[in-house]
Order: C-alpha cells, then sequence, then structure tokens
C-alpha cells in the first residue's frame, strides 16, 4: 500500500499554528510519495467549551515561546482576545472547525493539510472565531467548495458524526498531544514521525530512515524468496 502521513492537530492548538510551515514543506516533498490526511484531535470538546478568558493567561505565557521557537507571529486582532478576556465573547471549541475540515475533504482530500493551514492563519493572524460560520466563508473561494452546500453541511448532524469519529480516531491512536504526525505503511504497522513541534530536519530525516528500512526489508524479502527457488 502507499504510505499515508497522518496530521493530527487542533484548529486551537497554537503550537500547531507553529509548525504549519514544517507540515507544509513536507506534505510538499513527499506529495509524489505518500498520501497526506489531516485529523482533527478534538482538543476542546464542545461540550466542555468555556470563554477565552479560562485560558488567557497560559496563552499569553505560551505565545511568545512558540513565535521564538517557530518562527511565526500571532496576529493583534487574535492576541486581543488573550490582552482583553474579560472583554472577549469567544467560547472555543473544536467541533466547528473539524466539522468544516469534513466538509473540505469530502470535496478536495488533497488539500487537507492547506486547509488546516488555513484555518490556523484565519485564527492566530487574522483573529477570527473558528466557531462562528461566517469564519469560512473568505476561504470558499479559495478552496473552490460552493458557499450554500458548505453552510448548510456546517449544521447537520452527519459532519458533527464524521468529526467525532476522526476524535476517536486521535485517540485509538494514542496521539497524547498536538501536533503529532504518524506514517501508515500498511495496515497494521505505524511509525510516529513526530509528538509536538519538531523542526523540519528531524522529521525529513525520521521519514527517510523509515523509507531506507521499508527498502531494505523489501529487499531483503526479496532475497529470501529467490534462494528458496
Amino acid at each position: 500500500m502507499r504510505p499515508t502521513v497522518y496530521y493530527c492537530y487542533d484548529a486551537w492548538c497554537g503550537w500547531c499554528f507553529g509548525f504549519s510551515g514544517v507540515i507544509h514543506k513536507i506534505s510538499q516533498d513527499y506529495q509524489a510519495d505518500f498520501f497526506f490526511d489531516v485529523l482533527s484531535g478534538g482538543m476542546i470538546p464542545v461540550e466542555n467549551k468555556r470563554p477565552v478568558k479560562a485560558t488567557a493567561s497560559y496563552i499569553k505565557n505560551s505565545y511568545p515561546h512558540i513565535e521564538e521557537l517557530a518562527g511565526v507571529k500571532f496576529g493583534v486582532h487574535y492576541l486581543w482576545h488573550i490582552d482583553h478576556p474579560d472583554e472577549s465573547d469567544w467560547f472555543p471549541e473544536s467541533l466547528t472547525p473539524a466539522k468544516a475540515m469534513c466538509i473540505l475533504k469530502e470535496h478536495h482530500p488533497e488539500k487537507a493539510v492547506e486547509f488546516a493551514i488555513a484555518l490556523q492563519l484565519a485564527l492566530f493572524k487574522e483573529g477570527r472565531d473558528l466557531t462562528d460560520p461566517e469564519a469560512y466563508r473568505h476561504l470558499l473561494s479559495e478552496f473552490n467548495l460552493p458557499a450554500d452546500s458548505f453552510f448548510e453541511k456546517l449544521g447537520e448532524n452527519r459532519y458533527s458524526d464524521m468529526a467525532k469519529y476522526e476524535f476517536a480516531m486521535v485517540k485509538q491512536l494514542q496521539v497524547s498531544g498536538f501536533p503529532s504526525v504518524l506514517m501508515q505503511i500498511s495496515d497494521a504497522k505505524f511509525y510516529l514521525l513526530s509528538r509536538g513541534y519538531t523542526s523540519y530536519e528531524d522529521i525529513k530525516q525520521r521519514i527517510e530512515n523509515i523509507l531506507t528500512e521499508i527498502n531494505y526489508t523489501k529487499h531483503d524479502l526479496n532475497d529470501n524468496t529467490q534462494s528458496n527457488h
């Protein structure tokens, strides 16, 4: 089977925003070799959503570290909510952006990584509230998604079920933090490429090591088969 790389992320995860450049470059480098899929992690269950002020102090302390390590910049419109949590009307939850991802993958599965990056730019650079359906409108033409159909599907329970199935898949893969990247090379064989923010160079080296191992195994099996004849 052709290997599949799973990018397990959450749209509200600041470290995933920092990781966007890495996963973009990896997906570009290996787009001819692997399938790339994005699985939404459900970091903030809709049943447990809380006002942004519940996590604002943690985010305020952590985002400069993300900027320094990953070379990204959080936008002033996003940071306003972090700096003025008592005035913010945000109640973050992961279900709505996960539904949007499911709709995108139904139409253009090959654009999943690109769409994940676009969602995080909308949130962390432009300060768009991803629980608000209107936060997605500016992306629809870019990703060739019909607006009427998109907004109708965003309100359907079927896509909630699809998103929650992805949340369950991420748990089944034993992903405990975001971002995480895994490679599947057979029905039962997975490799962990990264857990948490990881540099492009480190992930690329791990992929190359895996490819070397896979090729060696195939070569070894071929040799054994020939020696038995």
